[in-house]
């Protein structure tokens, strides 16, 4: 599965960069996050609750950065276990442009699911996860913009 989008976020981007890298944002970002725990120097631990088509799981897993090139990108590689739901593995590169008064993020993500939620099919798996981006990035908009994130307990897709 591969993703890619771009968002425009209205501010510098040394305060989007900073935003990234705050595990207090990410949490509060990353729809269906339950916690979200730094285990070593860019590294962490997550708890995510996801719900795709039909299934619905808890997903554990570990996060990586890698390639830092602060404040203009970094690569997030990790994978998680969601029991008899499956399991996802794969990375997303990120990338901050000034632009103006505003901060052009984009990112490009390869990504494999297996267990019950390939066997949902790749549409829905697909769709699913763009509908999970989106709620990040317009969670991340929102805590950039000054608001708080809106509390999602579980993504449904």
């Amino acid at each position: 599965m591969d993703l890619k989008g771009e968002y425009r976020l209205p501010a510098p981007r040394e305060t989007v960069w900073a935003l990234l890298n705050d595990p207090a944002v990410l949490k509060a970002c990353i729809p269906g996050c339950q916690e979200l725990e730094v285990t070593g120097e860019n590294e962490m631990a997550a708890t995510v609750v996801a719900k795709v088509g039909p299934v619905k799981a808890t997903f554990t897993g570990q996060v990586r950065l890698e390639n830092i090139v602060p404040p203009e990108s970094y690569s997030i590689v990790g994978e998680g276990k969601g029991g008899i739901a499956g399991f996802a593995s794969g990375g997303a590169d990120v990338h901050l442009a000034d632009e103006g008064a505003e901060t052009v993020l984009t990112y490009t993500v390869d990504a494999k699911v297996g267990g019950k939620i390939a066997q949902l099919g790749g549409r829905l798996v697909d769709s699913s996860a763009k509908k999970l981006a989106g709620q990040f990035f317009d969670n991340l908009a929102a805590r950039v913009s000054g608001e708080e994130p809106a509390a999602s307990a579980a993504a449904d897709a």
